[in-house]
């Protein structure tokens, strides 16, 4: 009996183990471009920092921002679910297609890091003028009549 299990159990195990390759999802009716998928993609990307920098505040005032993003594009969750699944199964496309996401989010990056570096020296450049005036009107107000000299 025992002799018996244990065969049946390297059986299940040989089994188990045969090719089981992934069959490519037929090519959905309404697929999503690829270009119009990057940019799905790159908003969802957005949505997903929002959230985690955000999360309370999106959910307090009741913002479902996966529906805006979806209704920003003319699609439904099902038409993006099937797209992404046929794209994914295709290593090198969807590896591609993030890519273009990021290197779009790294040139948005870039502006905006330079828009807060000028405006970082905009406000250096009014704290200074701020800082010379004070010290200006400090300076005039002890004048050279309200010191007097120590003999």
């Amino acid at each position: 009996m025992k002799n018996l299990c244990f065969f049946f159990m390297v059986f299940m195990v040989i089994a188990s183990c045969k090719n089981n390759k992934v069959q490519q999802p037929d090519k959905p009716e309404n697929l999503i471009s690829k270009e119009k998928m990057v940019e799905v993609l790159y908003d969802m990307s957005l949505i997903s920092a929002a959230k985690g920098v955000n999360k309370r505040t999106i959910e307090n005032r009741g913002i479902h921002p996966e529906a805006y993003v979806f209704n920003k594009h003319n699609i439904d969750s099902v038409q993006f679910a099937q797209s992404s699944a046929y794209y994914s199964y295709d290593l090198e496309t969807y590896e591609n297609l993030y890519a273009q996401v990021k290197q779009r989010l790294e040139k948005d990056k870039k502006q905006f890091n330079a828009i807060l570096e000028e405006d970082k020296k905009k406000r250096d450049s009014m704290a200074k003028i701020q800082r010379q005036k004070r010290d200006s009107i400090a300076n005039s107000s002890k004048g050279p009549g309200l010191l007097k000299k120590r003999d």
